[in-house]
């Protein structure tokens, strides 16, 4: 069973096999974590990014999917870049943002990583509510079939924490 902490701070500071990128679907870098992994990891990050565009993902990485590249100047050994929904009033997107999680921790696996940082994907720009955000992530997690032995959920302020902190129980 993977072994779930929490961790108020910065991603970009986390000793880990991978981190995980809430991307926006360009892979091209962008604002929040997204923008801070690729600022603190350097060029390498943004250049495996372009390659993949020119490769596999022409049109972008859909949402709820993910995929790997290196990490850089980072401390991991790689990023694994997913896309999460953008929450709604309207329509029920929470499978998606499950696929995040499922998806980054089935690459994880790929790659042979036994520790991953996890950011509370969509719940900033994206809007989700972080208490649902919370909920889904740890239910995810808690329930995925992964090698994954220890993952961090490494959020950046005291109400993210304290959400996440409600879900773990």
């Amino acid at each position: 069973m993977v072994r779930v902490t929490l961790v108020q701070g910065d991603i970009t500071a986390e000793h880990v096999d991978a981190i995980v990128n809430a991307a926006n679907s360009s892979l091209l870098g962008g604002g929040g974590v997204d923008g801070a992994i690729h600022r603190r990891g350097g060029p390498e990050i943004l250049e495996a990014c372009r390659s993949l565009r020119r490769s596999h993902y022409g049109k972008g990485l859909p949402t709820g999917r993910a995929v790997a590249t290196t990490a850089g100047r980072l401390s991991a050994e790689w990023v694994i870049h997913t896309v999460g929904p953008v929450w709604s009033r309207e329509e029920d997107r929470s499978e998606l943002l499950a696929s995040c999680y499922r998806e980054s921790l089935r690459v994880a696996d790929e790659l042979g990583a036994r520790t991953v940082a996890f950011p509370a994907i969509s719940t900033g720009v994206y809007g989700w509510p972080m208490d649902d955000g919370a909920r889904i992530a740890v239910e995810t997690v808690r329930t995925a079939r992964t090698r994954v032995e220890d993952v961090r959920f490494v959020l950046f302020d005291a109400a993210a924490y304290a959400s996440f902190e409600a879900a773990l129980g």
